[in-house]
C-alpha cells in the first residue's frame, strides 16, 4: 500500500508539482490523496486538478476564530485518511486543535538552516545578515513557529550577486529534492516497520 499524503498549499504549488511528479512512479511508494489550500484561485490548485487529484479549500475568513478553522481543516484532512500531511508552501500556522490530531505526522519545509532565520522572511533575513551559506530544512510541525524536530537539512551557497529572488529560486530547487528524498526514506522506514510486524 502506498503511503497516503495530503498536501497543503497557499501559492504556486512548485513543491506540490515535484511531489506529483515523484508519486507518478509507482516505485516511489507514496500517493497524494488530496490537496488542500487556504484560499481559492491559486496556481497550485490548478496543478492538483490537472493531475486529477481531489482538492479542498478551507479559508480562515469563513470561520469565527482560528480554533474553529483548525478544527474544520483537521476534519477536511481526516476525510482522506492520510498517513502524513505535507505543508508545501502552506502559509498558515496550524494550532493545538489540528496538532492534537496530526502532531508528529505533519512535515514542513523552510528556506533556511533552522534554527537560524525562522519566520516568513527567511531568505531576506539571511541576506541581510550576510551569511555565506544558507539552505533549507525539513521538520516536523509543532506548536511553535519553525521550531519542530529537524528531519533533514541541505546547504546552499550565497553568492555576492544574489538577490532575495535569485537565492530563493536556488533554495527551492534544493528544497524540492530534499522533500522528495525524505518522503522516500519515510516510505522505506514504514515498509520496514510493517514487514517486522507482519
Amino acid at each position: 500500500m502506498p503511503v497516503r499524503l495530503v498536501v497543503l498549499i497557499s501559492g504556486t504549488g512548485t513543491l506540490l508539482q515535484s511531489l506529483i511528479d515523484a508519486c507518478a512512479d509507482p516505485a516511489y511508494g507514496a500517493q497524494i490523496v488530496a490537496v488542500g489550500a487556504d484560499r481559492d484561485g491559486i496556481a497550485g490548485l490548478g496543478r492538483a486538478r490537472a493531475a486529477q487529484l481531489p482538492t479542498f479549500v478551507c479559508r480562515v475568513a469563513d470561520y469565527d476564530d482560528r480554533g474553529d478553522w483548525n478544527e474544520a481543516l483537521a476534519d477536511e484532512v481526516a476525510a482522506f485518511e492520510p498517513d502524513w500531511i505535507i505543508s508545501a508552501g502552506f502559509m498558515k500556522i496550524v494550532g493545538p486543535r489540528f496538532l492534537a490530531r496530526y502532531g508528529g505526522r505533519m512535515l514542513n519545509t523552510h528556506p533556511a538552516l533552522l534554527p537560524s532565520f525562522p519566520g516568513a522572511h527567511a531568505v531576506r533575513d539571511a541576506l541581510a545578515h550576510g551569511v555565506k551559506v544558507t539552505g533549507c530544512t525539513l521538520f516536523t510541525v509543532d506548536e511553535g513557529v519553525d521550531t519542530g524536530p529537524i528531519i533533514a537539512q541541505r546547504a546552499v551557497d550565497v553568492f555576492e550577486r544574489d538577490t532575495e529572488d535569485t537565492l530563493h529560486e536556488r533554495i527551492k530547487v534544493v528544497e524540492r529534492a530534499m522533500l522528495i528524498d525524505a518522503i522516500q526514506e519515510l516510505v522505506a522506514r514504514q515498509r520496514t516497520s510493517e514487514g517486522e510486524h507482519s
